[in-house]
Parts: structure tokens; sequence; C-alpha cells
């Protein structure tokens, strides 16, 4: 089932202590950040608690240098009985210029229950 949710969105400056020795941003970071945007979009539709099962088609298209403004959007693009799939897609800015699309993936989040067992979403 596709569902009609409201896709999240999180802004973050790529300041020095997320880049690597190149001057952008690190990947592990960018991941960090990709799964904390897709944690929050599957929490939001399940409106219970959710953990991560997988992450997948993770796709660094370019460089983010340090200064620039990284936009994250996560949206729930399928919801099964207990699990769902985040599709998360990711712009950088610099002041002045156009948006330019820099990464992007799949992350696999499970509802889970108080002791943290599969749980069903309620539609």
């Amino acid at each position: 089932m596709t569902p009609a949710a409201p896709p999240v969105e999180i802004r973050e400056l790529v300041l020095p202590m997320l880049a690597n020795h190149h001057g952008t941003l690190f990947a592990g970071q960018g991941l960090q950040l990709m799964a904390k945007v897709a944690f929050m979009a599957a929490r939001s539709l399940a409106r219970q608690e959710v953990v991560m099962a997988a992450a997948r088609d993770i796709n660094f298209l370019s460089p983010i240098p340090i200064g620039h403004v990284l936009t994250l959007r996560g949206q729930v693009v399928r919801l099964g009985r207990s699990s769902m799939t985040v599709q998360v897609t990711g712009l950088a800015e610099k002041a002045g210029a156009p948006a330019e699309s820099v990464l992007g993936g799949e992350f696999e989040l499970v509802a889970i229950d108080a002791e943290g067992r599969p749980s069903p979403i309620e539609p």
C-alpha cells in the first residue's frame, strides 16, 4: 500500500565538524542525517516507535562543501503490515545559487511495540 503522508524535511548547514579532510560533508555524517530524516518520516506515519531494518541504494552524487545548506526530505513510499520504505533525497545549495541534487537512498523501518517486537501499523 502507498501511504498518503506528507514528507518530513530537515535542513542542515555543513560546518567543519561535519566535514572530511577534503572540506566536504563526510559520508558517514551524511548517512546519519539521512537515517534521521527516514526515522522521523516513519515514526510520524506509524505514530509509534520504529527501528531501522535496512538501508539500500545509498548514493552520494556530488560533494557538499562546507558552508552549503543540505535539505533532506524523507517520504514514506511503501507501507506494509509493520514495515515501511522511506525514500530520502538531498539537495544542497550555496547562497545565491540554485539547489543541486546531491544524495539519496531508501530505508526500511519497522514499527515496534514496548518489547521491541514488530507491531502492526494502524491506518
